[in-house]
């Protein structure tokens, strides 16, 4: 990870540790760029999701893009797989969304997306923060050289009819409930569900510009949870602030997470021999029940770091079709290079249809082991981690457990922080653990 560039794009507080001034030099570098690099005018395309702060950003980024010379194609609110999507299709030079996902409405962010509609590479990503620190100086446009803005809400109109396109099996009375986060999702996700029959209901889609995210989305399913009970739903769906996430809610009101979605669809492809090198790929997050399962079906897996941009990579190296995490991020690479929430619930959506089975039926192979997660505040995560005395205890866990659990132990990377995750047969068991592995970390003096 950079100085400002995460494994998900730059974001902090709006105004506070992520300001207009970055974005507009962001935009000063990129136009700047892709202009030389083909030593034509540049194209890039925008998307926002609700925040009122995104207005802010985007005109910022506006204003740096055609200062440098480069065209800005403007989507408005829309989801960040939609300008992942349009980048690829629309052949711009880059894509860039602003959004900080499942984060409070005062935070924001910046993603950028290459040609490809992929996640921008380490190199080109560290020259944009080299910008940002002074380390050199681009040369403003001139007459006919200045860039120009345009509306671009097609681009979004032809990512709704993509989405549309998903659709196998026609939904026509079944009854779907929606959480759009009061995000991106508001204006896509009940047009495409409408458009494949279905009896919409939808949930917190009226954004105000403070309310994204806010005790509703995938991120606080609850409110889901009893909207699909109390309107005798068969099934519901939660989206995230820009939508690439998806969590669905089963007809009995039980969620169904990205563990749950990897098993779901990938068992479904492997029972049609569309399942590539019999694999899924998950994180090292993803619960030991869904590795159970997995087993049990004869699926194959991978564990990456934690993040879907390491999920992705591991695809695209292996040519793995399936890959996601628990908290919804589901890749599907044949149709998309991020995670797209409305098309993880349209592909939830083909498996209910073409097995003619309710979602707790489809999500019931997968039993989540009780976990424990705690965090220790060191002087040192790598000291922490690599000390021998830990790895010891580490490992006298890992053999108690056997087969029947594991532990996790990782440095947080963005916090001075080593975090301790067991999961095994009981809650008590669970923390046994993970207290048996913190006292040595503490008894080695590196607790903060």
């Amino acid at each position: 990870m950079g100085k400002y560039f995460g494994t998900d794009g730059f974001r902090g507080e709006a105004n506070v540790n992520l300001t207009y001034e970055h974005a507009m030099k962001i935009g000063r570098f990129l136009g700047w760029y892709y202009g030389k690099k083909q030593n034509k005018k540049a194209k890039v395309v925008i998307g926002k999701d609700t925040r009122r702060s995104s207005y802010m950003f985007e005109y910022s980024l506006v204003s740096g893009l055609v200062a440098s010379g480069a065209d800005a194609y403007i989507m408005h609110v829309t989801t960040t797989p939609s300008v992942s999507y349009i980048t690829r299709t629309d052949k711009f030079d880059c894509g860039i969304m602003i959004s900080a996902s499942h984060n409070p409405y005062y935070d924001n962010g910046i993603k950028l997306f290459n040609y490809n509609g992929e996640k921008m590479d380490e190199e080109t990503l560290k020259e944009v923060e080299d910008y940002i620190d002074d380390k050199f100086e681009v040369p403003l446009a001139q007459k006919e050289e200045i860039g120009k803005t345009v509306d671009y809400v097609s681009g979004r109109n032809r990512y709704m009819g993509y989405l549309i396109s998903m659709g196998k099996y026609s939904f026509n009375g079944i009854k779907v409930g929606l959480d759009c986060a009061n995000g991106s999702a508001w204006s896509i996700a009940k047009g495409v569900f409408d458009a494949l029959g279905a009896q919409t209901y939808v949930i917190h889609n009226t954004p105000d510009g403070f309310n994204i995210n806010t005790n509703c989305g995938s991120t606080h399913i609850e409110g889901l949870q009893k909207y699909v009970v109390d309107n005798h739903l068969d099934v519901g769906f939660a989206f995230d602030g820009d939508a690439d996430r998806c969590l669905c809610v089963d007809e009995k009101g039980n969620v169904v997470t990205g563990d749950h979605i990897m098993y779901i669809y990938g068992l479904y492809m492997k029972e049609r021999g569309k399942l590539i090198n019999n694999k899924v790929v998950t994180t090292v997050m993803s619960n030991f029940g869904l590795y159970k399962a997995l087993d049990k079906v004869g699926i194959d897996y991978e564990k990456t770091k934690v993040g879907d941009k390491y999920v992705y990579e591991n695809m695209v190296e292996q040519g793995n079709r399936i890959g996601g995490e628990q908290s919804g991020h589901i890749i599907f690479s044949k149709y998309a290079t991020t995670g797209d929430g409305i098309l993880t619930a349209l592909k939830l959506m083909e498996v209910m249809l073409a097995k003619e089975k309710p979602m707790s039926e489809l999500a019931a192979p997968v039993v989540f082991y009780p976990q424990v997660l705690k965090n220790v505040r060191v002087t040192s995560k790598s000291e922490a981690q690599n000390d021998p005395d830990v790895k010891a205890a580490v490992e006298r866990v890992a053999q108690a457990l056997g087969d029947n659990g594991r532990i996790l132990v990782r440095e947080s990377g963005t916090e001075p922080l080593i975090r301790v995750m067991v999961e095994a047969g009981s809650h008590e068991e669970c923390e046994k653990y993970v207290d048996e592995v913190i006292d040595v970390i503490n008894a080695r003096g590196y607790a903060a």
